[in-house]
């Protein structure tokens, strides 16, 4: 038996992410779920006592603090404790990017079990979904803004157990690339895409030499010069414009840059790429595919 108090939310859905259910639970000892399906993700929290999760074929012992994912169509039990049973809250939810958000906490089949110490936050989130409960657009975006907000406590404050070191290191990478591919246009600095990771500088300079062979700073510079090459032969801006479109504010430190990597000024490489089919110019495509092939099997992780 449970005394639960839960709200699902029927209707055609689509978005990004929203929510299809929640509530709360207060059960009794040995009361099981499953084993059995879910249509969508389900996370749990445990607001005390304890009991045992299920799924992936290996089980979890978890207690008040953790928390732990459904995923959908996964074969998932869980049961509270016969002497202490647990107390927790859910919450379900689908959309387009519920897959990205949940693999970028750190959560999946194979790490379904998260800790957090934001046991009071969550309750509260989950219980202000509960209080907007009645049909209408005001009510659905609180409710869809309050699952935004409760998997951002998740992820601030979550502890993955068991989580895999190179997975994550690989993760780190990954997304300091993708920040470099978005904002290389502007003066950011090394300092900036470790800061957006959220790990110090030292340790990104170890990870990239790991996975990319070169540093943070040489990656930047070298993204950073090879859109410049492609400017310089698909347009007619002047190297000044090119310098402020490839994040350098100054065409001095630019033209420098490109020298000490293309072993030329811009002016005499778009000189020399408007030769056609030369020799430099087949070993510069060259390198910019092996440069892109380079990134690519990196993003397609991501």
């Amino acid at each position: 038996m449970e005394k639960a108090y839960k709200l699902e939310f029927a209707g055609e859905q689509t978005g990004s992410l929203y929510v299809n259910c929640c509530g709360l639970s207060r059960t009794e000892g040995l009361h099981s779920f499953g084993p059995a399906l879910k249509p969508h993700y389900l996370v749990h929290y445990i607001l005390s006592g304890k009991g045992r999760f299920s799924i992936g074929g290996k089980e979890y012992p978890l207690e008040a603090g953790y928390g732990f994912l459904i995923t959908p169509d996964e074969l998932a039990f869980y049961q509270a404790d016969e002497n202490d049973p647990w107390t927790y809250v859910w919450v379900g939810f689908s959309g387009m990017q519920a897959a990205e958000y949940v693999s970028n906490i750190g959560l999946s089949v194979r790490q379904p079990v998260f800790k957090s110490e934001a046991s009071e936050e969550l309750y509260q989130i989950v219980k202000d979904m509960m209080e907007h409960n009645t049909f209408g657009l005001s009510n659905d975006l609180r409710r869809n803004g309050q699952l935004g907000v409760f998997l951002s406590v998740i992820a601030e404050g979550t502890k993955v157990a068991e989580r895999n070191e190179v997975d994550r290191a690989n993760t780190y990478v990954r997304k300091a690339v993708s920040f470099i591919q978005s904002n290389y246009c502007n003066p950011i600095k090394v300092t900036d895409v470790a800061n957006y990771v959220c790990i110090n500088r030292s340790y990104l300079y170890t990870l990239f030499q790991n996975s990319m062979g070169m540093s943070p700073q040489q990656f930047l510079t070298t993204f950073r010069i090879t859109k410049a090459t492609e400017l310089l032969q698909l347009t007619e801006l002047p190297v000044e414009s090119i310098a402020l479109s490839c994040g350098y504010h100054d065409p001095l430190v630019f033209t420098k840059a490109f020298k000490q990597m293309k072993k030329m000024s811009p002016s005499s490489y778009r000189k020399e790429m408007q030769k056609g089919e030369t020799r430099r110019n087949k070993e510069h495509l060259k390198q910019v595919v092996d440069f892109i092939n380079q990134i690519n099997s990196l993003s397609e992780g991501m």
